[in-house]
């Protein structure tokens, strides 16, 4: 599995108007209902049940927010760079800007934890964090991460 079966260049998106965390997981259930064909308000629901479980900020100004939904067949990744940070209930108290979601089938057990773990790896990388951070375009962004398996990897 690598971040390229996990995301497309379409689920890279950089926004500038959200200013709550809930605002955020409304626009990402807004991409996600174009990538997987399941109403937006369904992967809010989703997204939001998980969140009150326990935020899914991981700390460094990353979120991994993810959630499993039964109208789905394989694991899904968006990626969003947030022009201005938000309080995502980061125990480390620093507000996110890089934001990687991932929508997994309700029975994905290994695959939906072994794309959690590959995106964690991949974003506790600092210097590649420093470039998401540095770039607004999402096709750089997307190249960013994907290129960096391939590095990685040899």
């Amino acid at each position: 599995m690598d971040l390229s079966t996990l995301l497309t260049p379409d689920a890279v998106k950089v926004m500038t108007d959200v200013s709550s965390k809930k605002r955020l997981i409304q626009s990402i259930a807004e991409i996600a209902e174009t990538l997987i064909d399941v109403p937006a308000a369904r992967i809010f629901e989703a997204l939001q049940v998980r969140e009150g479980l326990g935020p899914t900020s991981v700390g460094n100004g990353i979120a991994l927010p993810h959630a499993r939904l039964s109208e789905i067949d394989r694991v899904v990744g968006a990626f969003i760079r947030l022009e201005r940070p938000i309080d995502f209930g980061a125990a480390d108290r620093q507000p996110v800007d890089l934001v990687f979601v991932l929508l997994a089938p309700e029975d994905s057990g290994v695959d939906h934890l072994k794309a959690l773990a590959l995106v964690s790896r991949t974003l506790r990388d600092t210097a590649l964090c420093a470039k998401l951070r540095a770039n607004n375009d999402p096709a750089t962004l997307y190249t960013l991460l994907t290129e960096v398996e391939v590095t990685q990897a040899a």
